[in-house]
């Protein structure tokens, strides 16, 4: 090799190397990847996440209490950002409200969504399945039945799910047995609208006593293998576990299943995850990835706020059984998966931090009196933000797309923010919550036309009176170009 051939990689090698070594990096430490194809948790701010891909979308729910919600995007990178639909509503006053955890399945060119609803007092929630019109997870749906087997009639239960093993379906759910008020039973089913049979209990381990709820499944290596979460969904502590039945083996022999010691999916405290569960699986568009969703906190305090929807791919063990990892902090960038197109629009979804930095073609401009620093950790996106209670303090965000989304810490001493795009009226925003928590979503912006615009948060110096101050926090914006 020549000299001169020498030289010119030696430098481009050490431009690579400094370009990575000042690329930036997420809270956890990583690259933060500039290429396309990517994606930042959450997904949606709700609880008891379902999703599945079908006829080109990511069809999402979670638990809304009113009703039934669903969002759809060709790419997890948009979920976001989509607008709900609301695929059912109830009139009879026995199950039209604490409308929770929907999960829906196609059977035979038809859809079916599973729930649970009650009249206003918990302990009467039961288990209900609508069935679709057509073949659209967004329905329309009908009212279909109730499902109760026949040694559970009328007894407490929650968070159907539908196991699927040697050709035959079967109802898992929460509910009354020996074990746990909210303890796993698993019925069988004639269809997918019918039980045909006394419910089996299963004496399933857990980090606490009190609850097992929220079973799904994975069909691999022989084996079916149902996680669950465990605890009460306000601790910290609220966890994934599992068991297995191998092919062949008859589910309602309670027997047959195998404890797997230890949680499978628990609490990150270095990176601010707690409470992780109420999960399901889905693959990825081209179905050669498997991927859990789940729902998470980011605060230790026991409280059922705070839960938003995340999801990570998961592995598999040289044993056969499922790898589901570690949580990622809330912000971890991560690949789309596999076969996700993105965004359909040159400049695609990117993120723009509270320090000017960002991944696209974005900046952040602060005016008047605002405060930064490191202090929040896992909390905040890359550990820091801005914050200011001086009225007329102003941040503006500078952004190519046609939606953006504020994120940052909701807490007890913060305010009313003001929120105009485009010069446009003013959006009153009360930042204040209850406990301290990372990354809330504060504020999503109407659609606007694909282009240059700007928003603009400006601190009005005023709160609600349960807040002790009247703070406004800047962290990140999230940019969706399509």
């Amino acid at each position: 090799m020549r000299a001169r051939s020498r030289t010119a990689l030696i430098t481009a090698l050490l431009a690579l190397l400094i370009g990575l070594a000042g690329a930036p990096r997420s809270s956890a430490g990583e690259a933060m990847p500039q290429a396309t194809g990517t994606f930042r948790n959450p997904l949606n701010t709700g609880p008891d996440p379902f999703v599945t891909y079908a006829n080109g979308n990511y069809h999402l729910a979670t638990t809304q209490g009113d009703a039934i919600r669903m969002w759809s995007a060709p790419s997890l990178s948009t979920l976001l950002a989509a607008d709900p639909v609301t695929v059912w509503t109830d009139t009879d006053p026995s199950r039209d409200q604490h409308l929770w955890a929907p999960e829906f399945y196609r059977f035979n060119e038809r859809w079916y969504l599973y729930y649970t609803a009650d009249d206003g007092v918990d302990e009467h929630h039961r288990l209900y399945v609508l069935e679709s019109e057509g073949d659209d997870p967004r329905g329309p749906y009908h009212f279909k039945g109730k499902l109760e087997p026949p040694n559970h009639v009328d007894d407490f239960a929650i968070d159907p799910g539908i196991l699927q093993h040697d050709g035959r379906l079967y109802l898992a759910y929460s509910g009354l047995n020996e074990y746990q008020h909210n303890g796993l039973n698993i019925a069988p089913m004639s269809n997918p609208y019918t039980v045909s049979g006394d419910a089996v209990a299963l004496d399933a381990a857990g980090g606490c006593p009190e609850v097992r709820e929220g079973p799904a499944f994975l069909y691999r290596n022989g084996h079916t293998w149902m996680t669950y979460s465990a605890c009460d969904t306000g601790k910290p502590d609220y966890q994934v576990w599992m068991m297995s039945l191998p092919d062949g083996a008859d589910p309602l022999v309670a027997s047959n299943w195998t404890q797997h010691q230890g949680p499978s999916f628990s609490r990150d405290d270095a990176a601010g995850v707690f409470g992780p569960g109420h999960h399901n699986f889905f693959t990825s568009p081209d179905g050669t990835e498997d991927w859990i969703i789940y729902h998470a906190k980011t605060t230790s305090d026991y409280t059922y706020t705070d839960r938003t929807t995340r999801a990570q791919r998961i592995g598999w063990n040289p044993d056969g059984s499922p790898d589901l990892g570690t949580p990622l902090a809330l912000g971890a960038t991560q690949d789309l998966p596999s076969g996700d197109p993105g965004s359909n629009v040159a400049g695609l979804n990117y993120w723009i931090n509270d320090d000017g930095r960002s991944s696209g073609d974005g900046t952040v401009t602060f005016e008047g009196d605002w405060n930064s620093g490191t202090g929040c950790a896992a909390q905040c996106f890359w550990g820091d933000d801005h914050w200011s209670d001086q009225p007329g303090a102003t941040a503006t965000f500078t952004f190519t797309g046609t939606r953006i989304a504020l994120l940052s810490v909701r807490d007890t001493g913060n305010g009313i923010a003001a929120i105009s795009v485009d010069g446009g009226p003013e959006e009153r925003v009360d930042l204040h919550g209850p406990i301290r928590v990372g990354e809330a979503l504060q504020y999503l912006s109407p659609r606007l036309p694909h282009g240059t615009h700007t928003l603009t948060i400006r601190v009005t110096g005023e709160r609600n009176p349960e807040s002790g101050a009247a703070f406004v926090s800047v962290d990140r914006a999230e940019v969706y170009a399509d």
